[in-house]
């Protein structure tokens, strides 16, 4: 039977804004996601919805050493990022996009890996803050929020994805056909539903929070 959190005890639960960065979203971007610059006024009002209910809200931020050593396999991947600096700490690329900023009281976790568990202290914060639940947000669907969430699940965190909240960017032919961004965010989608998480709209967020106790 698939995972439905209902109802969302915001006592216990935390929202995890996945590298909504400017190297992601900004115009001509390297990883532009045109998808996920659209979605900014959805993941807005549920960062809002989850501050105004005392939900913590953490950031992520996708970030590369100056001297290059963690890149070493992702080179391989990513050819519309070879060369680019946009991800280097202190970069304009590597900053939140100012459309939807964090604010004094939220967690930043900086990684470097698609999940944003993987090397950092993520777990530890979220279980030092009595968190059980997670819910999802941000960019790309397919990678570091599919990443984040499956590493939640492995960790026995119950995880919501927000299907109208997360987005990507479209796959080109490498040798086994191209996708569109509508594609694989909805790919992902199905995959996550069957196998990992509770996938709902931000509506839904809204209605399963409303009647939850708060702290």
């Amino acid at each position: 039977m698939p995972l439905r959190i209902d109802p969302i005890d915001t006592a216990s639960t935390a929202l995890i804004v996945v590298d909504m960065q400017n190297h992601f979203l900004a115009p001509g971007a390297p990883l532009e996601s045109r998808a996920g610059r659209e979605m900014i006024p959805t993941l807005c009002r549920a960062i809002a919805l989850c501050r105004e209910r005392g939900m913590p809200v953490v950031y992520t931020r996708q970030l590369h050493r100056q001297d290059g050593t963690d890149r070493r396999l992702s080179k391989h991947f990513w050819d519309r990022d070879a060369g680019s600096d946009g991800l280097i700490d202190g970069a304009q690329g590597a900053e939140i996009h100012p459309g939807l900023a964090p604010e004094d009281g939220d967690l930043v976790v900086p990684k470097y890996r698609y999940s944003a568990f993987y090397g950092t202290d993520l777990d530890r914060r979220l279980r030092d803050l009595g968190i059980d639940t997670v819910i999802i947000g941000g960019v790309t669907t397919e990678n570091c929020c599919h990443a984040t969430a499956r590493d939640a699940f492995f960790r026995d965190f119950q995880v919501g994805f927000l299907a109208d909240a997360t987005a990507t960017f479209d796959y080109p032919d490498i040798g086994h056909g191209a996708m569109s961004a509508a594609q694989v965010h909805q790919a992902s989608l199905v995959i996550l539903a069957a196998s990992t998480a509770d996938v709902m709209s931000t509506d839904d967020l809204v209605a399963r929070t409303s009647g939850a106790r708060t702290m």
